[in-house]
């Protein structure tokens, strides 16, 4: 009897072993092909744009050159740990993210300032004092910026630092993150931290990608590989079972879009596909339908003190839902509700202010930027060729040649003259 429970323990060990490895094999297949393993980015268009550079076609050449001065600078970034803080957590264990609410300020009806109070909008230079928020935004753009240089150039000077980088704020036991974020945007006076505090690992989608983008590198390993796999199936399950995990869920404005984002791309990067089509499939009445009017509102976002701000970034956030949709055919970009609530409603209603100089209605602290729009609208023009988002993107200024995002998706041609 006590053979056959050692000899089910060394099947069970021997099964969660192999799993990432499973997921790593396909992931190089996947590279060998061509095709990165990648979700919000375009496998397809970096296949295709990595080819015709290798083919010698100098229309990529500023574009390539600006992302190779970025990957350079990204040479010397960190590296970056969360364990490189003054404050403990209350754990007491800096492995623990830890990051302080934005829109909170000392109360100033009380001695000791607390209570904090909330000024929505207006950001708290006392969140410095703590910088993971800030680290890990860093150590997100580094990779992401080193793992397309080296996926289009083949350096592997660039693999190494990403790998690096990596391995320091996920792997290496001295200064590794632990997987969960119990004390993200903590409220002096009221909590030790809250489930919005998941909007801080919204840059983590990135670093999934870049990891496809590394496979196949000699400076990123199995060992690697299966390390992050881990570390993600680790947090990924801290986010649907904890109660900031489950407050995050739900949530009904951006927090909850970029919650479902996060879960649907640490899903698919662990081959959890079914787990993240119904994430997906559940975004269109769960997402769009409930935060989008009929009219193309989105009252939860136009409800801030920087309304603008926060209903284009939404939006980007419902597009990427759209984009990892693709991945398991659940099409969220014609998602519509039975009183017309969808994507393009939300677009149109910002377009007029973007476009035809209409004074934007809401409160927006801070100037309005115009150009939040302009990704959201450069998209939708690919995405729905029916309608008229290509006439009106090509009203926009025109990319900067040198853009990084001339690699990363299609350009918008100008349209054909109609044969008369």
């Amino acid at each position: 009897m006590k053979r056959i429970k050692v000899v089910a323990l060394r099947r069970l060990f021997f099964l969660l072993a192999i799993v990432p490895a499973a997921v790593q094999q396909a992931a190089t297949q996947v590279t060998l092909s061509g095709a990165p393993h990648v979700f919000l980015l375009d496998a397809k268009h970096l296949k295709e744009t990595r080819q015709r550079i290798r083919d010698g076609d100098k229309s990529f050449t500023p574009a390539l050159t600006e992302l190779e001065r970025d990957a350079t600078r990204a040479l010397a970034a960190g590296p970056f740990s969360v364990v490189n803080k003054n404050a403990t957590p209350p754990s007491g264990d800096k492995h623990d993210y830890m990051s302080l609410a934005p829109y909170w300020w000392p109360n100033p009806k009380t001695p000791d300032g607390l209570p904090y109070v909330r000024r929505d909008g207006e950001r708290n230079p006392e969140i410095g004092r703590i910088p993971n928020h800030g680290d890990m935004g860093r150590m997100c753009e580094a990779v992401e910026t080193l793992a397309l240089a080296y996926y289009f150039t083949g350096d592997e000077t660039y693999a190494a630092k990403a790998g690096q980088l990596l391995r320091a704020w996920f792997l290496d036991p001295p200064t590794r993150m632990n997987p969960n974020l119990q004390y993200g945007q903590a409220v002096p006076g009221i909590n030790t931290g809250r489930g919005i505090g998941l909007i801080e690992t919204s840059g983590l989608p990135q670093v999934v990608d870049a990891i496809g983008l590394l496979a196949g590198s000699k400076d990123w390993t199995e060992t690697d590989q299966r390390g992050l796999e881990e570390w993600f199936a680790k947090f990924l399950q801290w986010m649907l079972e904890s109660k900031n995990g489950r407050d995050e869920a739900a949530a009904k404005n951006n927090h909850g879009t970029y919650y479902d984002v996060q879960v649907a791309s640490f899903a698919l990067f662990l081959g959890k596909t079914e787990l993240a089509a119904d994430v997906l499939r559940a975004a269109g009445p769960k997402r769009i339908a409930a935060q989008i009017e009929p009219d193309g509102r989105q009252p939860l976002e136009l409800a801030r003190t920087k309304s603008w701000g926060y209903s284009t970034m939404n939006l980007r956030g419902l597009m990427s839902l759209a984009t990892l949709g693709e991945r398991v055919r659940v099409d969220l970009w014609n998602y519509q509700s039975a009183d017309a609530r969808s994507i393009r409603k939300a677009l149109d209603y910002l377009v007029p202010f973007t476009l035809d100089g209409q004074k934007w209605p809401h409160q927006q602290l801070g100037r309005l930027s115009p150009q939040a729009l302009y990704p959201s609208l450069r998209l939708a023009a690919l995405r729905y060729p029916d309608g008229p988002y290509r006439t009106l993107a090509l009203k926009i200024p025109p990319e900067d040649p040198a853009s990084r995002s001339r690699l990363l998706r299609p350009t918008l041609a100008e349209p054909k003259p109609v044969a008369k």
